[in-house]
């Protein structure tokens, strides 16, 4: 069973993404303009070719449950798509017990992301960062990880030993890595400090990571370009905490969906791929082939 263990969908008159349908505001994937309309299964399965499942993963809905309501509603209307979700929830709320409770009750949500750290610039004016010295967000971590939830967590290289401790503090709680950590600097230098850093996260057992969303800090990949970010995932984390992700439909500014798993097929070893492709994301979000 092949699935892609990162994506997103959105239905626009369903559910409000405010910074979706911000217009003429660039991000730090590039121009969302392309995706500012629809994007629904149907249309992320016909790209997925060869895929048989999935992980949707929340993408900044004005309402949290609106938007898990409105997934588990997809998942519903197709049984023949195995989906799970991972639902954003603010670990630091006083109520945090009763809405990962909330959230639990519908049956295909896995796990919660809280971002810690998109990129430098973004970063600098959302104050997500502060997270990682707020006491409550630790806690937090361990009340996802006591609820039998997972936690997906995207944050930026400079971030890594911070995090590193708050995990050191929740260490029964699975996390799954982001982007491969987002590596931002694509130079040189700036790859062999990723590199460097990453082994504070590769070094805790609780942490997988995901190869996906490599071409938002560069709309120019290419197989080459993503080689090193590959091969230092796989040898750091080995390729049972390794699982693939598109992100699409935002990885869809720097390609399609076809060149994206050209490039992945290539850089994988033939005896990883049933595990970076399907087998690890399997058993770390209980999916279940139908």
């Amino acid at each position: 069973m092949r699935i892609d263990a990162h994506h997103h969908l959105w239905d626009l008159q369903a559910v409000d993404y405010p910074w979706l349908m911000a217009k003429g505001v660039p991000r730090f994937f590039g121009d969302p303009t392309p995706i500012q309309r629809d994007y629904l299964l149907d249309e992320f399965r016909r790209d997925a070719m060869g895929f048989d499942g999935s992980v949707h993963i929340q993408v900044g809905a004005a309402d949290a449950m609106a938007e898990a309501q409105w997934v588990q509603g997809v998942a519903d209307a197709h049984p023949d798509w195995p989906m799970a979700q991972v639902v954003f929830c603010d670990l630091t709320a006083d109520d945090l017990a009763a809405q990962l409770e909330a959230f639990q009750a519908l049956t295909t949500v896995r796990g919660v992301r809280q971002i810690v750290g998109r990129a430098p610039e973004e970063d600098a004016v959302t104050g997500t960062n502060t997270l990682l010295s707020n006491p409550r967000f630790a806690a937090g971590l361990q009340l996802a990880g006591r609820h039998g939830l997972s936690f997906d967590l995207q944050l930026i290289p400079e971030l890594y030993e911070a995090m590193a401790r708050v995990l050191d503090r929740a260490a029964d709680t699975p996390v799954a890595l982001c982007h491969a950590g987002s590596p931002h600097d694509r130079s040189a230098k700036g790859l062999r400090d990723w590199a460097k850093a990453l082994l504070v996260l590769s070094d805790r057992p609780q942490v997988v990571c995901k190869l996906s969303g490599l071409g938002m800090f560069d709309h120019g990949w290419s197989t080459e370009s993503i080689r090193p970010i590959v091969e230092t995932c796989l040898d750091q984390f080995g390729a049972d905490r390794v699982m693939f992700g598109s992100n699409f439909p935002v990885d869809s500014l720097s390609s399609d969906y076809a060149s994206l798993m050209a490039a992945y097929e290539t850089l994988i070893p033939q005896a990883a791929k049933p595990a970076v492709f399907g087998g690890t994301a399997a058993a770390f979000y209980g999916i279940a082939a139908t």
